[in-house]
């Protein structure tokens, strides 16, 4: 199978298939046909389209039985955690994740998400001299770009990064790099690649460290406030995660939760465990 890079013109993207519910009907109910598959990918990740009732769009479907063992996390789970984090997005309203459903498929149980066309026109990461970010960005780190040569590497000081990072941080994503960031043309903001989340221990690596010790906006408070309720035990969000996570993991989000809202602050790196994922992009 090829792996394409584009939808193919004619297809119909996440704009064209309604609400989220709809999207997610659509997904979870649907003739699964690959097309493809995407090649860069560590895990199986198959391009497909799904049909229901005369609506059709394009998915990613990555089957259970295509996922690559991990040292520090149980075998068969990815695509579960891939789901539990398009609830907890769904859980703040801030849209974070695109529709995500675990389905049976052409290659047994899977995850399903909804194929975002991305915007190659949005800025969100860059490189720059010197030692300080600059108006509208915030420094990650230093990076080499050859020849024993550094630069800065930046991200965008942007409010959809920067509730992407309250997300990592209640999530304890594991793999937060560059090219899991999606923007569209309507000027929205995706986060893809979830897999490795949700782990009971501290595992946060992210390439959005701009924001670290900072105060939390209160916009983020509020959230945080409703998916504490939520993730009580028999909140609405605490029973869609109990099929799809450990009683230990989800414990470990609520406490995830509870410390952010007890600091108000951003978290900062550990030192415990590598805080940039690699490669970063």
């Amino acid at each position: 199978m090829s792996a394409p890079e584009r939808i193919p013109p004619g297809s119909v993207s996440a704009a064209d298939t309604g609400t989220d519910a709809d999207a997610a009907e659509l997904l979870a109910h649907g003739e699964l046909t690959v097309r493809g598959r995407i090649r860069d990918a560590s895990n199986a990740a198959l391009f497909c389209t799904v049909a229901l009732d005369g609506r059709e769009a394009t998915c990613i479907y990555k089957p259970v039985a295509g996922e690559r063992p991990l040292w520090d996390f149980p075998d068969g789970t990815l695509a579960g955690r891939e789901v539990a984090a398009y609830e907890v997005s769904k859980a703040t309203g801030w849209d974070l994740i695109p529709p995500t459903v675990l389905r049976d498929g052409p290659y047994g149980e899977g995850m399903c998400q909804l194929w975002i066309e991305v915007s190659t026109d949005a800025e969100l990461l860059a490189l720059a001299e010197g030692e300080e970010a600059g108006d509208g960005w915030k420094a990650i780190g230093l990076a080499e770009v050859g020849e024993g040569q550094t630069a800065l590497l930046v991200h965008a000081d942007d409010d959809r990064l920067r509730r992407l990072a309250v997300l990592d941080a209640v999530i304890n994503n594991a793999d937060r790099k560059g090219g899991h960031l999606l923007p569209t043309g309507a000027g929205h903001l995706y986060g893809i690649d979830h897999g490795v989340s949700f782990n009971a221990e501290n595992k946060l690596r992210t390439l959005l460290w701009g924001w670290a010790g900072e105060t939390l906006t209160e916009d983020a408070l509020t959230v945080l406030g409703a998916l504490r309720d939520t993730l009580a035990e028999g909140g609405a969000l605490a029973a869609k995660l109990t099929p799809l996570l450990t009683p230990a993991e989800i414990d470990a989000t609520r406490a995830r939760v509870g410390d952010l809202l007890a600091t108000g602050r951003h978290p900062e790196p550990t030192g415990e465990w590598p805080a940039i994922p690699w490669p970063p992009v």
